[in-house]
Order: structure tokens, then sequence, then C-alpha cells
């Protein structure tokens, strides 16, 4: 531990891949060094003249902080402001990228002024608690995700992830040839005691990452308290492994759901400090061996089009995330860095902040909505729920077991699944059942008298999303989805 109770990170380049670490860094890169220092005539690389870049000027009408009116509401000349980045340098405000630069090769890491900002935020947010951390930007968590395994993982590796989970991220896995098994959850994400049988009982090479959506998780909606999160982040220094917090959703946490409404009005945080304060610890503010890998991304709380994410975790492995980035996406679009970049500097951390305190009220009251709907139109002799108290995602639980053809199905609870999943098609709303998110990974040799989920086997769920539509078409959605399980049991 050094001066002022930070920690230095622990040497993990032991679980880099093979691939990580025969990267070298490219020799073109280094030349850009060189590239506007003072009196140099570059000649070295291929950049096209910015001349020739046929965008002189961007703008861009936002909203104005502190979004009073709420951050859905049309913009009026009270509301709004334009924001205007510029070719060149001199005609920029401070901060500012100009397109003569981002719209040009370079800076793989993210430019300057956003991972400034970025770091600012996480520093404000997180408080790192070691001190060799740094940022990069990426493409998104997607994109994060791949170069995380890639980074890690060799062909036949195996990392842990939760019993269900975010289908694009197992198959990222699967098409790399990485193994993934499941660990066993609860209504509250991650059973850690299962976490710590799973690897006490491990036999061969032990896996390398544990990746988990810990807030507002797709597709069950659990989060993981802090408390769990402490649990866990001790087994994984406990078994040298690194967590990958994959957190899009982070920022979407919500008050816990009450049903009498009258409480709902002034329930909202609206301070800084208290909202900073309100929210669940993450994995990397208790993090003081430089084991946790986190990603960050504006898909959720900005837009998903900008395609600008960001990792956290320690500079030397995310040096080699750069040399993985620099021969694969060079870096997030440069339009994208300028405008986005822009928006954040005028509004400023504080304003980000407000920003993020109105999406809080916005989710939590179309979460609200939602379940009220549940509560109302699905039936409770077959169906539960847990409020979720984060993201965009809620599940309704079904006892397939009281379907009238269970037996007749072979007591498959899979078969109860399709029923209703065509029935609710049918009846004009889709919402996506389970079973595509199961993790069907296992330990070699398969590990034995684990924790299980204490989830009846005869129980399934649907995962449903309050957050694409607009409220009347949630409730109606909803209704009618309810009807169809009331078709499926016979209880229309």
């Amino acid at each position: 531990m050094t001066q002022g109770n930070i920690y230095k990170s622990k040497d993990l380049t032991h679980l880099l891949s093979s691939e990580a670490k025969s990267r070298q860094n490219s020799p073109l890169k280094e030349a850009f060094r060189y590239f506007k220092l003072p009196g140099m005539t570059f000649l070295g690389g291929g950049l096209p003249l910015s001349d020739y870049f046929p965008f002189d000027k961007i703008s861009a009408d936002i909203p104005k902080p502190p979004f009073t009116k709420g951050i859905g509401a049309p913009l009026t000349e009270e509301t709004k402001t334009t924001i205007e980045v510029y070719k060149k340098a001199g005609e920029n405000k401070a901060n500012e990228i100009e397109l003569a630069r981002s719209l040009q090769y370079g800076y793989t890491e993210g430019q300057p002024e956003l991972v400034a900002f970025l770091k600012e935020h996480t520093e404000m947010i997180h408080k790192v608690p070691y001190e060799d951390w740094d940022v990069i930007a990426s493409v998104g968590n997607t994109e994060s995700w791949d170069s995380t395994l890639r980074t890690f993982c060799s062909r036949g590796d195996t990392v842990l992830v939760e019993e269900y989970t975010f289908s694009s991220a197992l198959e990222t896995a699967n098409g790399q040839g990485v193994n993934t098994v499941p660990v066993a959850m609860d209504e509250y994400g991650i059973i850690p005691r299962a976490l710590e049988t799973l690897m006490a009982q491990w036999k061969g090479n032990k896996p390398k990452l544990l990746y988990t959506i810990p807030t507002g998780q797709n597709p069950t909606g659990s989060s993981l308290s802090g408390e769990r999160r402490q649990e866990i982040y001790d087994i994984a220094c406990k078994y040298d492994f690194i967590i990958v917090e994959d957190e899009p959703y982070y920022f979407l946490q919500m008050e816990s759901y009450t049903e009498d409404k009258s409480k709902r009005e002034g329930k909202h945080v609206h301070g800084h400090e208290e909202f900073i304060k309100a929210l669940v610890p993450s994995f990397v503010s208790m993090d003081k061996e430089g084991r946790v890998i986190r990603l960050d991304s504006f898909s959720k709380v900005l837009a998903p089009g900008t395609r600008i994410g960001w990792i956290v975790g320690q500079a030397k492995l995310l040096e080699r995330y750069v040399r993985l980035h620099e021969v694969s996406i060079q870096c997030p679009s440069g339009l994208a860095q300028s405008v986005t970049n822009s928006l954040l500097y005028n509004w400023g951390q504080s304003g980000y902040l407000d920003w993020l305190i109105g999406l809080r009220a916005e989710y939590t009251h179309k979460r609200d909505v939602a379940i009220d709907s549940l509560k109302e139109y699905f039936p409770k002799e077959v169906c539960s729920y847990v409020p979720p108290v984060a993201g965009m995602f809620f599940t309704v639980s079904i006892d397939a077991s009281k379907h009238p053809r269970f037996k007749e199905l072979g007591e498959d609870p899979i078969k109860v699944e399709s029923l209703i999943f065509e029935q609710g098609t049918k009846q004009g709303t889709l919402m996506i059942p389970g079973s595509w998110f199961k993790s069907e990974g296992q330990s070699t040799p398969p590990q034995k008298n684990l924790p299980q989920n204490p989830t009846q086997r005869s129980h399934i769920f649907f995962r449903g999303t309050y957050a694409a539509v607009p409220l009347d078409q949630l409730v109606f959605g909803l209704e009618k989805f309810g009807k169809a399980i009331k078709i499926e049991f016979g209880l229309s």
C-alpha cells in the first residue's frame, strides 16, 4: 500500500493470452508521435490532407442542463444550446476536438480530450483505489468484450459466466473457441457460495475471467448488492482470475418499487452527492489489485449509435488492448468523438450528472408502469416477479408445472415455454424466452454438489423491457401477454 490509502496493482500479465503476449508495438504508430512536432515535415504516414475532408463544420442542438423539464422534452429556444465543431483547431473552443484531427488516423486509445473527461468521470464515480489505472476508448461494450477475450484467452481456455447471460456475449466466446462455464444465480444475481464451491472443486486449468453484467443484468434484470460484489471480488483474488464487469446499465439504477403510487412522488434523488452515494459500489471501486476490467458505454445513457465506449483497468493490461486496437478498430468514429466530446464539455461533469439523474427518474417511472401492469394483467396463480432496481429489463417467472398439459408434454418446462411464446406472438406481444440466454457450458470434468438455483426446475421465465416503447404501448403489450398466459393455462 502506498500513501493516501492508494494501492499498487498486481502483476497479472501471466493471465494474458498468447496472442496478446506476442503483439509488438506498431512502428508506424510510433512514428505518429512526431506528426505535429514544430518544424516537422511529416512524410512518413499515409495521411490524407485534411483540406480534402468534406466536413467543414458540424453543429447539433442539444438540451441544456439542468433539464428541469425532463430529458425527453422537446427542445425550445429556452431549453437548448447549439454545439459547433469546426475543421480547424483555431476556430474551436477549449477542449473541443477539431475535425481535421478527429477525422484523421491516430489516437487509438481515444482522443485526449474525451479520454480526460472519462477519466475524471471515473474518478468521481468509482474512486479507483489503486494508482496505476487508466482509461482507453472502445467502440462500445460488444467490441470491448471481444477484445477482452482476445487479450486474455486462447482457444480452449475457459471463462466463467452467469447462468443466464447476454446471448451475444456467449456467441463471442463460442466463436473464439473459448469454453463458458455458468455460475448459479438467484433473483439477486450470482450466488457467491456457488462460485466459491465451483472454484474449490475445479480440476485442471482454472478460468482466467469471470464475465458479469452486475447491474440491471441482461436478461434477468437482477443487480448484485455491494456485499455480494465484495464476496465475489475476494474469491477472484483467492483463485487468481479477472472480473470483467460489463456495465452499460450502471447509471440506470432506480429507487425500489412501491405499490403505493402516492409515495412515489418526490422520492427521486436530486443532488449530485446524493446520486453518487445511491449507486451500488462497482467492482472497480473495490479493486486493490488491478484485477477488474470495467466495460463502460454511452449506448444506454446517450445513444447506441455513438459507438463509443471505454475500458477501465490497470495501465499495463490496457496497453495490450491498444496494440490489438491498432490493427483492428483503429479508434472510435472521429465524428462521434468530436460531437460527443463537445456535448460533454458543454454540459461539464455537473451537467452530465444532471442528465444521469434525469435518466434515473425516467427509468424509475417506466419500471413502475411495467410492474403495475404485471400486477394487474398477469395471473398470480402461475406468475411471480421481482421488481428490478436497475437497467431496462424485467423478468416474469412462470410455474410450468401448473400448465394443464404439463404431463402430456413430458413434464418439460421448455415445451411450455414454447407454447407461451407462440401464444404471446399470436396475441401480438413479443417477450423473450429465458432459455434463449442459458449458458450450457460446463467445466471439465463436471463439478458436483454445487449450490443450485433455488428456483424450482419447473419454473421458466420471460424477459421484457420497459425501455423500447412509449408507456401506452408498454401497458397494452403487457395486457396482451398476460392474456396469452391465461389462455395457455386455462385461466381466461
